[in-house]
């Protein structure tokens, strides 16, 4: 197996109901790919708390509730390998630190405001400064629908999430590119599905060019009807405000899942430096 393979999925959680659907997004993804699970909760100590809402006041109730999240995680998966950590420093930086050593990052959205739309700080703040790939749980996931995939010459990586999710679920992808002026995006495109078209010919390829104005309008269609939407993390394509900007549960509707790949993933192979197995793991 390749570095990147062997590397764990690693999950936040901060103590609310929600958390559950969380652990087993990421017990599930851990599951699949063979390697094991860390939980990590952050606990306010002296420092920063989660959230102003979180449930989990004191280091007992943290215990408790990462006791809970193993024995959750074992009855669906007795042979998975669980970990966990309770850090005593701020959600956002800890979950950071944890990227660089992991092969998936996962957390929960949250709407602060009530306005349905936004993920809150925590989840905000890693979207922007993940080592690996960070999947966004914004509620169940959908059980029909393509994976959603924007569509760059320099994501690579994304491009190959989206074909692994596509064959792994049974379902197609849409590549999404915005037009450029002046740029050959039909041939820029095709180029871009080729290879890995190649790789997985059994998954059906829809193409969509958009104007860079139809992005936002883009991103909550695909919201709502995919089961995944992945996007690199660069300057090109859709940025990641404009992703995390472009709804909630809004209306009472649950979103897909998100997956946002940050510039410089390895396709395969090697991981960036940083990335090893966690100290004590």
């Amino acid at each position: 197996m390749s570095v990147v393979e062997r590397l764990p999925v690693v999950v936040g959680v901060d103590g609310t109901p929600a958390d559950l659907q969380v652990v087993d997004t990421a017990a599930e993804e851990a599951a699949f790919r063979g390697v094991p699970l860390h939980v990590v909760h952050a606990w306010p100590g002296r420092l920063v708390s989660w959230s102003r809402h979180r449930a989990a006041a004191d280091q007992p109730d943290g215990r408790h509730l990462l006791e809970l999240a193993i024995r959750r995680v074992q009855l669906a998966y007795p042979s998975l390998v669980v970990g966990t950590q309770l850090v005593d420093e701020g959600a956002a930086e800890a979950l950071v630190r944890w990227s660089a050593r992991a092969g998936l990052l996962v957390v929960r959205h949250r709407d602060e405001a009530g306005l349905g739309h936004g993920w809150g700080s925590t989840a905000a703040y890693v979207a922007h400064h993940s080592v690996c790939p960070l999947l966004v749980h914004r509620g169940a996931v959908p059980s029909r629908g393509p994976v959603a995939v924007a569509v760059s010459g320099r994501h690579t990586a994304s491009l190959r999430s989206a074909f692994e999710a596509a064959a792994r679920a049974g379902c197609g992808v849409t590549a999404v590119h915005v037009r450029e002026a002046g740029g050959d995006t039909g041939d820029r495109l095709d180029t871009a599905l080729a290879e890995w078209a190649d790789q997985w010919p059994d998954v059906p390829v829809d193409r969509l060019v958009i104007d860079e104005d139809e992005v936002a309008y883009t991103i909550d269609r695909a919201s709502r009807r995919c089961r995944l939407l992945i996007a690199g993390r660069g300057r090109k394509g859709w940025s990641v405000e404009a992703v995390y900007n472009s709804g909630g549960v809004a209306g009472g509707r649950q979103l897909c899942p998100v997956l946002l790949v940050p510039p410089g993933w390895p396709v395969g192979g090697r991981v960036p430096a940083e990335a090893s197995r966690p100290a004590g793991y």
